[in-house]
């Protein structure tokens, strides 16, 4: 649940504060006002210096809406700035709550998507956006990476891209088929190989490593494994696996297998102690799967396409496998999918 603070100043702007929480009941709210005003809000939190509420809150809240002059809430933010992948969504509101200006962290953040919602929510307010992606309605990497859980690395090398793109010039993207096609808004994008990445490229690809604009979307692993296989050679050929493909554990979302490995001790406790949802699939589900696997002992033994790599196709996002499935002392399967 998103944690958002209110900030008032003065009588009015707290009365205002309290009438704009009613339209913020999915979130969890705490309202600030100056020492001697009057409240009987639950969460009302008392201040002597706006400065501390910013400093204190800076880390502890996802959004931060100030019911106060902008000029105040620029000079009083200007110090606790860092980074647009890290710093709060930062908006003001006029004290009759008919404007809203997201000031800071727009598109990762959030105050974009915040203001909106508040806009959308009050009668008649007008939601003031100053992103030029969004004023101009081309499609924005950044709001991609967060909408679909991507980490973003090289962020310096947004603004690049971003202006590319507002300027109707073309942006090469080097990725998988099926993440390219998730893309709704592909004016001016370029799906490319390897070999054509110049330094107007995105790379959409949770492997490499790069000095470009990166996205990185989760990876899914599908496991298959022998009858009664421990629980300590798992998570061996698991970190091997991550080490193997240089890999963070933050990086897997989840792991899948078939159903007759549902009862499989090892892989069960493998799955509870990294908080695996594990997911298994039957044989109708993998068998249905398009295309061609990797041979696999589980068409002798299930009449299956495979498991390690048909069931992290199959628990995937984009239904794409870019790791074929790998066998650790023949015991053990993982492939990877994104």
């Amino acid at each position: 649940m998103l944690k958002i603070a209110i900030i008032s100043i003065n009588q009015p702007s707290l009365n205002s504060a309290i009438k704009l929480n009613e339209y913020l009941s999915e979130y969890e709210v705490d309202i600030y006002g100056k020492k001697d005003l009057q409240s009987d809000f639950d969460k009302f939190i008392c201040y002597e210096k706006i400065d501390s509420v910013l400093e204190n809150g800076w880390k502890k809240y996802d959004a931060i809406i100030c019911i106060l002059a902008m000029g105040i809430v620029v000079r009083k933010i200007a110090p606790l700035l860092e980074s647009k992948a890290t710093d709060p969504a930062v908006l003001v509101m006029s004290m009759d709550l008919s404007k809203v200006i997201p000031l800071l962290s727009g598109h990762i953040g959030g105050a974009n998507e915040l203001s909106d919602v508040i806009a959308k929510k009050i009668d008649g307010c007008i939601n003031f956006i100053s992103t030029a992606t969004d004023q101009v309605k081309v499609f924005a990497f950044d709001m991609f990476a967060k909408k679909n859980a991507m980490k973003i690395e090289n962020l310096n090398k947004l603004a690049n891209i971003s202006n590319r793109l507002i300027n109707k010039q073309k942006v090469k993207v080097f990725t998988y088929k099926n993440i390219f096609d998730a893309i709704d808004d592909k004016n001016n994008l370029q799906l490319i190989n390897a070999d054509e990445i110049d330094e107007n490229t995105v790379i959409i690809n949770p492997l490499k490593s790069s000095d470009k604009l990166q996205l990185k979307p989760k990876i899914y692993l599908g496991m298959g494994c022998n009858r009664n296989t421990s629980f300590e050679d798992i998570e061996k050929a698991f970190f091997y696996f991550l080490d193997k493909h240089n890999l963070d554990l933050e990086q897997i979302e989840n792991i899948a297998s078939f159903e007759a490995k549902n009862d499989e001790v090892g892989l069960l406790t493998f799955a509870k102690k990294y908080n695996f949802d594990i997911k298994f699939f039957d044989e109708k589900q993998i068998n249905a799967l398009e295309g061609e696997f990797s041979p696999s002992q589980a068409k002798k033994f299930f009449g299956l396409k495979g498991v390690a790599e048909p069931s992290s196709v199959l628990v995937s996002k984009y239904k794409e496998l870019i790791i074929p499935k790998e066998v650790y002392e023949k015991k053990i399967t993982i492939a990877g999918a994104v």
